[in-house]
Formats: C-alpha cells, sequence, structure tokens
C-alpha cells in the first residue's frame, strides 16, 4: 500500500493563507453545531439538506411561546399577526436577495419542487413553444417537459461535455425558434451533480432570443450569493432548508411580476381566489403571489425563515463561500493525490478537478489498481459504518449522471426493455443490464460549517480503499 499522507492543518493554511479570516465560521461550528462532534458525525451531504444552529431552532421556539398565531385566511387578531410575519418573511426574502419588490414577488411553497411544479403546470406552452433545458438539471426540472409535452411544445436538451459536465455555447441551442411563442429555458445556477457552476450570463442570452429563464438555485445559495439586482431570471426556486437546515417544508418561488402575469393555473383551492360560484361556475384568481399559494400555508415557520437570513446576512455568504472553496480546493487536490501502489489513480471525479466556476459538491467514483469500480452502495455503506455522511446514486440529475458515466440513449433503451416484464419495471435488472459502467456515483458535499477536521477523517476513509480488489456490484440502488 502507498505511504500514509499526512493531513495538517498548518498545510492546509500554507495553501490557503487567508483562512484566518474564517475564525468566526470555526467558533460556529464549536457554539451551534456541538452536537456534530458529540456524536463523532462528518456531514458531507449539504447538497441534500443544511444543518441548523442550535440557536435558530431556540430563538424560533421562544419566538412561539411568547405569540398567538392563527390562519392568516381571516382577519382577526391571531390570523392578521400571522399574516404581519408572512409579508415580514417575503421582504426579508426579497431584501437578502436584493431583489427590487416592484420587479419581484415571493411565492411561499413547501419546496424548491413544488415552486418548479408551479411554473411547470402554469406555463402557457402551445404548439410551435420551445422548452430548452441544460442536461444538468434535477428532475424535478426535467418534470416540466410533461407538462410542455403535453401542450405540443418543442423540447430541446443541451449537451454536457462528459468530461467537465459543462455545457457548449448555448446560443445555437436557444435560436431559430418563434419568439412569438411563450419559449422557456432552464438552466441550474449549480449542478447538485458536480457542483459545476453554468455561467449566470446564459439569462441575458436567451432573454434577448425570447425565453423566459427559471434559473434553478436550491444547490447555489447556501454558499453563493445570487444578487437579484444584477442578473434577472424570471423565475428562481429556493429551498430555505437547504440554506440554514430550519425550517424544513417550506420553501419558495422568486418570480419576476411581468412573467408571473403570463402563468395560467390549471387550478384553483383554498386562499388563490378571490371568488368562486358553484352555480355560475366560475372563479377569479387572486393576484400577484396570492394566486400561486395553495390552502393554508406554513406559517409557524415564517418567523424562522427571517431568523435564518439575518444569520446568513450575520456571516456573509461571500466569507462562506470563501471557506467552502478553500476546503473544496484542498480535497480535490488531495483526492486526486490518492494513487495505488502500482501508480493508478484511486479517485475518479465527474466534473471540475479544480475550483474554477464550480461549488463545494464533488462526484466521484472510487477505482481499484486494476480499474474494476468499487460498488457506490459499498462506499456508502462503509462510510455509515464510520458515521460519515454522504451520499450515493445519481441524485436526483440523471442528465449529468448519464454524461458523466457514458450511458448513452441507446443503453437506456436496450436496458429499459430487457428489465420490463409484463409491464413491470425492475430497476435492479436494469442496473444489471448496464454491466460494468457504473450506474451510480458517490458525493461529497461541503457547507457552511465543515471543517478541516471534516476533510481529514474523509480523507483517511478513502485511503482505507488503496490496494483493495473491487467486489462485484450489489443489487442497484433505486436512487438513480
Amino acid at each position: 500500500m502507498s505511504p500514509s499522507r499526512v493531513y495538517s492543518f498548518a498545510d492546509f493554511r500554507a495553501r490557503y493563507p487567508d483562512c484566518e479570516e474564517f475564525m468566526l465560521l470555526s467558533d460556529l461550528r464549536r457554539q451551534e453545531y456541538k452536537r456534530l462532534d458529540q456524536q463523532g458525525h462528518v456531514y458531507l451531504d449539504y447538497t441534500g439538506g443544511g444543518l441548523y444552529p442550535d440557536r435558530l431552532v431556540q430563538e424560533h421556539a421562544e419566538f412561539l411561546r411568547h405569540v398567538v398565531l392563527g390562519n392568516p385566511h381571516s382577519q382577526n387578531p391571531t390570523s392578521l399577526a400571522s399574516t404581519h410575519l408572512m409579508q415580514q418573511a417575503r421582504e426579508d426574502v426579497l431584501r437578502y436577495f436584493r431583489a427590487d419588490p416592484d420587479e419581484y414577488t415571493v411565492i411561499f411553497t413547501a419546496n424548491a419542487s413544488a415552486a418548479l411544479k408551479l411554473v411547470g403546470e402554469s406555463y402557457p406552452f402551445q404548439p410551435g413553444s420551445h422548452f430548452c433545458l441544460v442536461a444538468d438539471n434535477h428532475n424535478s426540472v426535467q418534470g416540466i417537459r410533461e407538462f410542455a409535452r403535453h401542450k405540443g411544445a418543442h423540447i430541446t436538451y443541451v449537451p454536457l461535455d462528459p468530461r467537465t459536465l459543462r455545457c457548449p455555447d448555448l446560443r445555437p441551442y436557444l435560436e431559430h425558434w418563434d419568439e412569438t411563442k411563450p419559449n422557456l429555458f432552464a438552466l441550474p445556477a449549480q449542478s447538485n451533480f458536480s457542483g459545476v457552476q453554468h455561467p449566470l450570463a446564459a439569462i441575458e442570452l436567451a432573454h434577448g432570443l425570447g425565453y423566459d429563464v427559471i434559473l434553478d438555485a436550491a444547490a447555489f445559495v447556501p454558499t453563493n450569493r445570487l444578487d437579484l439586482s444584477q442578473v434577472h431570471p424570471d423565475f428562481v426556486p429556493i429551498s430555505f432548508y437547504k440554506m440554514f437546515g430550519y425550517p424544513t417544508g417550506v420553501g419558495a418561488l422568486l418570480a419576476r411580476r411581468e412573467t408571473l402575469r403570463k402563468l395560467v393555473r390549471p387550478w384553483f383551492g383554498g386562499g388563490t381566489v378571490r371568488l368562486v360560484s358553484t352555480r355560475a361556475d366560475l372563479h377569479i384568481l387572486a393576484e400577484d403571489h396570492e394566486a400561486f399559494e395553495d390552502g393554508t400555508p406554513n406559517y409557524l415557520s415564517f418567523p424562522a425563515i427571517s431568523m435564518g437570513l439575518r444569520l446568513m446576512e450575520e456571516l456573509d455568504v461571500d466569507r462562506i463561500h470563501r471557506w467552502v472553496m478553500a476546503l473544496t480546493g484542498y480535497l480535490l487536490e488531495e483526492m486526486q493525490a490518492l494513487r495505488h501502489s502500482n501508480g493508478a489513480p484511486l479517485v475518479r471525479i465527474y466534473g471540475p478537478t479544480n475550483t474554477t466556476s464550480r461549488g463545494g459538491t464533488i462526484a466521484f467514483n472510487l477505482v481499484d489498481p486494476e480499474g474494476e469500480f468499487f460498488p457506490y452502495q459499498l462506499v456508502e455503506a462503509e462510510a455509515n459504518e464510520r458515521t460519515i455522511s454522504i451520499r450515493a446514486g445519481c441524485f436526483c440529475n440523471p442528465g449529468a449522471g448519464e454524461f458523466s458515466l457514458d450511458i448513452s440513449a441507446e443503453d437506456v433503451r436496450r436496458c429499459v426493455k430487457q428489465a420490463t416484464m409484463d409491464g413491470v419495471f425492475d430497476v435492479n435488472l436494469y442496473h444489471e443490464c448496464l454491466g460494468s459502467k457504473p450506474s451510480g456515483a458517490v458525493r461529497a458535499s461541503l457547507g457552511m460549517v465543515t471543517s478541516f477536521e471534516d476533510i481529514v477523517r474523509f480523507l483517511t476513509f478513502l485511503t482505507s480503499y488503496l490496494d483493495r480488489k473491487a467486489p462485484p456490484a450489489p443489487r442497484a440502488n433505486p436512487n438513480c
């Protein structure tokens, strides 16, 4: 086996000499996230969900102990108190993202996926419309294609470079479509698979060619600043739990008012209407965000949103970004330095291998000295035994998975056919059909309170695979 590598904070500081400015985040980890170290956790799944600080839960609980809040769909004192807190949270979201309230409004939803479904089901696709989306999109964006298809729109995928997982020039995929039709373009600000950050300049390119733009920012905003005074996407879905861990079950769609007026809701419910008549068989929708907030909102959570955004402002997302990227750079360098005794690399990284135009999400597989892949399910299971939280599979991002793992359309069709018997699809047979190709990957994602010690424990775990022989792949994980 190769000699053990020594990971020291002094070496990290030498490579990233400005890390002293991040002491505030180290203090935050010690004071507000003591449970991580007390229970021996290494948490590297921030793209899956952020972690809440003690103070956010305590402050919210203390607030709720001293107020009386009712359903905001009324005019009584407790309802008006909830309405005020909801409006305050709306204003705080706009202020945090530097969004002009005359240009943008905030629609509260259950999560980013629910925000995307609102857009998909209401967007006025028609025959001749064009829905163009980068292959590197979350499943919740991919699903919009079914609304587009149902309404007769054309669908185009922008492919990825299999090596870098970046997009080519977008213009050829966007131009030469009918600009008089409602056309929609979907771009992730940051890939939830590989951490690639796609160019935000694509927003104005698409606008200039007659498109409305969805910018999926769910994976981007926890560690990057999104300034909506500088870029102007039409729809921006986010989930607050990915930013500061709490509350879960509430997200938002930031929407340009002008574009929001184009949407046509196929459904109405409580809270979304001004009038409904059974005898006249008609309804009149509410205006602006109220037409899209279905039913009773998660109104007890709105104070926690404001509290969480204040925490992010106090910590400064730019500081968080620099810390996460310093750790990501160190981790990328050290992962690529891991080699078996015969010189073969242990780690195959999908996407950028340095910190240029990427975030703190790293997708990879481990390879044995003979080039055989360690099953991603095995890596996840052995990480679990060491209380290391990572993720394995395809991370609800089939496009990035297919391009990085070299799974072609022909492979998919052949294996779907082989795995479907009597109309029933067997996901295990599908993955077995892919043969020696890995059908998923491992993902480590860094966040606000990732520590250098977390990185060391993770790297030490990876070294346990040096000079090991990869076993056969187990039955598939349906995560893909």
